[in-house]
């Protein structure tokens, strides 16, 4: 193959050699061929510079030796693509010799142990209202904090739940335990250690069920009647409102202590107030006495005659202190026992008239518009 080339190279050195003996300008024609001093195969020690080049397509084909003719293989345009074969996987991938259980229907139980059979570690809270009571059955809510504030300030919740004695499963450590009944409300600190652990916690608290009554025993229309219940204290800026708006005969779940309740007849002035102690675990009943009537004004022109219309009216103790002012033909309201100062006006008139209030009694009250001699005309002079 080295012989071929080379022999290759020498023919081509023959063709392009008249070319390289032409006269370079140094006046002497001749000279070593161009592979001599263009590319210094054979050393000559001086450096030539490169003579004129021949393009291999300009030499004659039948002295450029062929790809076939050196061993060079030959390129053929592909007709098809045949996929490549891949291994086929073994016929049988589990071993012969080996052999597998058959699978039951279901899967067995697993052996229990004992740390499986022991119980769940908690804590179990019951409320009494005292110490030596029954435990509460239900109408207990419960919140468990944790001791550490986040941070928004608060102290994080924990855990809750509502009805009676109730069940916590917690982290070993120590908590804030608030426990609601009603009003009445329990702060305590508790450390659990992670044992199965019950504890009491003593409420301390009772029930107050409120009534009233109006003068002589007389009962009061419960529509007509609320309770407000304020906290103990010696000034009366100091107190504070803990039930508004009670009606009669309803429980109110208190801590045990002293209260401050008020009760409103009607929405004028017939107002009592009582202080009233709640002891743990029972129900205290308080029935208030009101001195108060339910009146009813009417303007006429004779006794038992039709009321007049767009009448306006204003009722005033003897003092001269405004109580309530209305419009209408038949006003109704609940006044406390008194005198008071009873004025219509209808149209450009007038009319007045003293009255009592006495406990108990409810009456109509007729305003007349002949026979009342303070009558009189708002538009005339005191006649000075």
């Amino acid at each position: 193959m080295r012989a071929l080339i080379l022999g290759a190279g020498l023919v081509i050195g023959a063709a392009v050699q008249p070319v390289a003996a032409q006269d370079h300008g140094d006046g002497h024609g001749g000279g070593a061929s161009l592979l001599e001093r263009g590319f210094g195969l054979f050393g000559g020690g001086k450096e030539e510079q490169p003579g004129a080049y021949a393009s291999p397509s300009a030499i004659p084909g039948d002295l450029v030796p062929s790809a076939e003719s050196v061993g060079a293989p030959q390129r053929r345009p592909l007709d098809h693509l045949d996929p490549i074969a891949l291994p086929k996987p073994p016929a049988k991938l589990v071993p012969p010799d080996l052999s597998l259980p058959g699978l039951p229907a279901y899967a067995p139980l697993a052996t229990p142990t004992p740390q499986s059979l022991r119980s769940r570690e908690t804590l179990v809270l019951e409320p009494r209202l005292q110490t030596d009571g029954p435990t509460v059955p239900s109408g207990v809510v419960w919140r468990v904090f944790s001791p550490i504030t986040g941070i928004d300030g608060k102290l994080p919740l924990v855990a809750t739940a509502s009805g009676g004695p109730a069940t916590f499963t917690l982290a070993p450590g120590d908590y804030v335990l608030y426990a609601q009944f009603g009003h009445a409300g329990l702060t305590k600190r508790i450390s659990f250690e992670g044992l199965q652990k019950r504890e009491v916690v003593v409420l301390d608290a009772g029930g107050l069920k409120l009534d009233a009554t109006c003068g002589d025993g007389g009962t009061i229309p419960p529509d007509q009647l609320r309770f407000d219940i304020y906290s103990d204290a010696k000034d009366e800026h100091d107190r504070r409102l803990i039930a508004n708006d009670v009606p009669p005969d309803a429980i109110v779940r208190l801590n045990a202590g002293l209260y401050h309740v008020v009760s409103n007849y009607g929405s004028v002035n017939a107002v009592i107030r009582a202080d009233i102690r709640v002891e743990a675990g029972k129900i205290t009943r308080a029935t208030l006495e009101h001195h108060a009537a339910r009146l009813t004004m009417k303007l006429v022109r004779e006794h038992g005659g039709e009321a007049i219309a767009d009448t306006a009216w204003s009722i005033s103790t003897m003092s001269g202190d405004v109580v309530r002012e209305s419009v209408g033909a038949f006003p109704t309201m609940v006044l406390a026992e008194g005198e008071y100062l009873i004025v219509a006006k209808n149209k450009d008139r007038i009319y007045q008239r003293d009255f009592v209030v006495e406990p108990g009694v409810n009456t109509d009250v007729e305003v007349l518009t002949s026979d009342v001699a303070s009558a009189q005309d708002p538009d005339a002079g005191s006649g000075d």
